[in-house]
């Protein structure tokens, strides 16, 4: 059996996480049987669909890796073949037309609630034999009995008794085709076979099938995946940090690990917890998926992020650096500067946009290094100004300026005056960095070398 997913949002905002996340399940689980994924583009809703929008969740499905098969289909460009296959249905008799006005249809449902019934159109049109004229409607003839079943990938079998259901309607009166019709058409048309959705699309399910048993069609194999919660255990929004993908892209993660994270919140391959893309390909087989929701964890989101950022070649980060130290106002910066103290920042960061802020005091001129107010007040009284001078003098006195040797000189300043390094180290620091936290003196002043180190000495001892 040839394996095709598909991933089908509305172009009426930008991709989110519960979206990507579905995503991520279609492509995974196509690559891992060496199947197909493509990616269709609901954009029927003519009102709220946009192409920025349609443009936003194309550069995020980039973004994260999930390459698709083909062109993007676009139903809106498809309305001429799903009214081909309402007719398919009006001739095999599985489907009719219909005149009743929505306010109709409504006290029809109202007569049904009244009497204790399922509220649902009753069926009035079925043995009319209407043909098509004016804003008439067309609607599939349920069966009378019976129940629609199906194994789910995920929940696993699941029934509906069609007295449930009622004859819905499949094309609307000015022509165009509903949501449940122009799912199955595509999907028959695009030869799908597995459709693994949010649970939120189980009520749809039946009806769905429904119309691919009057198509004489078999339908594709389904998989609903539960919803993502927030830590309190409701719906997800952004008062619990959730953000669509393009926000997380500007925020400095990587695709890789948002990938990781939104996989595992559903999913699980015994109890390892960080994947390479690769990994992830070999392992989800569509099995291990969990029936109940997962919660959100921006903390646990960023520790993944950090896990990731570590085990990448300080080379690459470089590249994806770069948009981020640019961001922030240093314009013409020392590149291989930037390069060299990567190695420093990598394990102390979570992303890439806090790697970037936490190196701007090492890149930025010395006149311009920002100092923090009550870091100077603390660490650069009197005493910490003579501990900077003195060891300014040391650093002009090396013969030769490297890690060691400043290392050395810092140690011996120690030493000779009988202090101890907290004694110096804080005023030092603030003196390089404006603050008192970062990677190792010693790298940092090596990395700035004698004359940006000297000119950021005197600076901190003028103020």
């Amino acid at each position: 059996m040839s394996i095709v997913t598909r991933f089908a949002p509305s172009p009426t905002g930008h991709l989110h996480i519960g979206g990507a996340r579905t995503a991520i399940f279609s492509w995974l689980f196509a690559r891992h049987y060496k199947g197909q994924f493509v990616l269709r583009i609901e954009d029927t809703d003519t009102e709220r669909s946009t192409q920025e929008y349609t443009d936003s969740i194309l550069a995020s499905m980039g973004w994260l890796g999930l390459e698709w098969q083909g062109e993007p289909v676009r139903q809106s460009e498809r309305f001429a073949l799903y009214q081909q296959y309402v007719q398919k249905l009006l001739d095999s008799g599985h489907a009719y037309w219909c005149d009743c006005s929505p306010e109709e249809v409504e006290r029809m449902r109202e007569e049904a609630r009244a009497k204790g019934e399922k509220p649902k159109y009753n069926g009035k049109c079925r043995t009319r034999g209407l043909a098509p004229a004016g804003n008439r409607a067309v609607r599939l003839r349920v069966p009378d009995s019976g129940v629609v079943a199906f194994d789910d990938m995920i929940k696993g079998r699941i029934e509906f008794s069609v007295d449930e259901l009622d004859d819905m309607v499949l094309q609307r009166g000015g022509g165009a085709a509903t949501y449940n019709m122009a799912v199955v058409v595509d999907d028959v048309e695009m030869k799908i076979s597995h459709v693994i959705r949010g649970d939120d699309h189980v009520n749809n399910t039946p009806k769905q099938i429904l119309i691919y048993q009057a198509l004489g069609v078999t339908p594709p194999a389904f998989g609903h995946v539960p919803m993502i919660l927030g830590p309190d255990k409701q719906k997800l929004s952004k008062r619990h940090g959730a953000k669509a993908v393009i926000d997380y892209q500007s925020d400095g993660l990587l695709p890789e690990a948002l990938v990781n994270y939104l996989v595992r919140l559903g999913w699980s391959h015994g109890d390892q917890e960080i994947f390479s893309m690769d990994e992830l390909v070999q392992f989800f087989d569509g099995k291990n998926l969990n029936s109940s929701p997962a919660s959100f964890d921006p903390e646990k989101l960023l520790w993944v992020n950090a896990q990731h950022l570590r085990a990448k070649d300080p080379a690459q980060i470089f590249s994806l650096l770069l948009p981020y130290l640019e961001k922030l106002g240093l314009g013409g910066f020392d590149h291989e500067l930037a390069q060299k103290a990567i190695h420093l920042y990598q394990p102390r960061a979570e992303s890439l946009d806090q790697m970037a802020a936490q190196m701007l005091p090492l890149l930025c001129p010395a006149s311009q290094l920002v100092y923090d107010q009550s870091a100077v007040e603390k660490s650069l009284s009197a005493e910490g100004k003579a501990h900077v001078r003195a060891l300014a003098e040391a650093f002009e006195g090396l013969s030769v300026f490297d890690r060691d040797s400043v290392q050395q000189a810092i140690h011996g300043y120690v030493e000779k005056n009988n202090i101890k390094f907290k004694a110096v180290g804080p005023a030092l620091r603030v003196a390089i960095l404006g603050s008192t936290g970062g990677p190792d003196l010693s790298d940092i002043i090596f990395l700035l070398g004698p004359t940006s180190t000297k000119a950021r000495l005197e600076r901190a001892v003028s103020l």
